[in-house]
């Protein structure tokens, strides 16, 4: 009997979550931070549209002279790296609060013709020799990719990526910072690299991908963004869809380009929001993410017109416009259960994380399948456990603790 009542309350959930996620969705602005928010909209759709917006920097300190053209950050195990951007051949670790050297990675078999933005993978550091604003028409582009463990272990793995932009067919001199086929920004999906372009004539971005094997490839359109500005730098935040695009204006004004609630690096659906820095004058040329909602930011020296910029490092603070946004995610994956248990996240692929609020020592938890089988028992020994169910195949499925059912979907 008791093994009927479950499957029926089982085949019960199931029939009402295939009428949820069936049910017409209502497309529209999702960001409760937009002009044109709509709290009905359960469906983004990328039309959201913001207000002018600007953010001040926490904290600003003077970078070595010896990486005065600072062009690309990438944040590794609580250290900044940086590279310059002309002959150089040299990586650079910094200190995230005094930005000073504190160990310098020569990249002694390769050559620096105009290293503009570096990137990462978990397993490999990635080097754009991509800048092209001198005449716009390089056809030697190309991107280092460089073995993390041997970069450290003093055992340097590099292998190259070559590559072309497949709408360019005019490769004639078109003179200095007079070209749409120029590029100081990129990012490392699972499978693609995404470029993003600085376009001097038209000042949008275009992104382009292309595999992120060795080799020679073409770097194929996928869109064009309004930016109104000169794309420099970019970073990405994976596990929260968060692009950040670092730029300036012609005035060189600098700011920062969000792209989020990016899903299968969908742009058109993904929320875009320029918001200027309260810097006047500063060219900054990279940005790098340094958790929570922590950004960090380097400007090359610039001595222009009886302007004398030195080359910085910035830390700056994006909660104001980011918090709504991944509370909504945090919401949108917990089930909270008359609040004893939270289950996360949900659709779950891997693992999923239990909870309690009020832990009782050597627990037992029961998780049954959409059959009411018994598929794994589990001890629950702490008030936040991890449990692992990457051996389960896909489906509904109740976790049984407490006399609490909590139902989730493995994907």
């Amino acid at each position: 009997m008791r093994t009927h009542l479950t499957h029926l309350i089982l085949l019960i959930i199931f029939l009402l979550n295939f009428i949820n996620i069936n049910k017409a969705q209502i497309s529209g602005c999702t960001d409760s931070l937009a002009t044109n928010f709509n709290p009905q909209a359960t469906q983004n759709n990328g039309s959201c549209v913001y207000a002018n917006a600007n953010v001040s920097v926490q904290q600003s300190v003077v970078l070595d002279s010896a990486i005065a053209e600072t062009s690309g950050l990438i944040f590794i195990d609580n250290q900044l790296f940086t590279h310059n951007d002309d002959s150089d051949i040299n990586l650079y670790a910094l200190d995230t609060n005094s930005g000073q050297i504190v160990q310098t990675y020569p990249l002694n078999t390769v050559f620096n013709q105009d290293w503009e933005e570096i990137a990462q993978d978990s397993t490999h550091i990635y080097i754009g020799d991509f800048g092209n604003n001198v005449s716009g028409n390089r056809t030697n582009l190309h991107i280092l990719k460089i073995d993390k463990n041997g970069l450290f272990n003093q055992n340097l793995l590099i292998d190259t990526i070559f590559f072309s932009y497949s709408n360019q067919t005019n490769f004639n001199n078109a003179g200095a910072n007079n070209t749409d086929f120029d590029c100081e920004a990129f990012i490392v999906g699972d499978d693609s690299i995404y470029l993003f372009t600085k376009q001097w004539i038209s000042g949008n971005t275009s992104i382009y991908t292309l595999p992120k094997q060795a080799g020679t490839h073409t770097a194929a359109l996928k869109t064009t963004l309004s930016v109104q500005g000169l794309i420099t730098g970019a970073t990405f935040i994976k596990d929260k869809k968060i692009i950040a695009l670092s730029g300036y204006t012609g005035a060189l004004q600098p700011f920062i380009f969000l792209i989020y609630d990016l899903n299968n690096f969908n742009f058109a659906l993904a929320n875009k929001r320029k918001i200027a820095i309260n810097l006047s004058f500063h060219q900054v040329e990279a940005i790098a993410y340094g958790g929570g909602t922590k950004f960090y930011l380097s400007n090359e020296k610039l001595s222009r017109q009886g302007l004398n910029i030195a080359a910085k490092l910035h830390i700056l603070d994006l909660s104001a416009y980011l918090n709504p946004y991944l509370n909504s995610l945090i919401l949108a994956n917990d089930i909270i259960i008359n609040k004893k248990y939270k289950l996360y996240p949900n659709p779950a692929q891997d693992m999923i994380i239990l909870q309690s609020v009020d832990y009782q020592f050597n627990t037992k938890a029961i998780i049954y399948n959409n059959a009411a089988q018994v598929v794994k028992f589990i001890s629950i020994n702490s008030d936040r456990n991890e449990i692992d169910i990457s051996d389960l195949p896909k489906g509904l499925y109740l976790l049984k603790i407490d006399n609490e059912n909590l139902f989730f979907c493995k994907n």
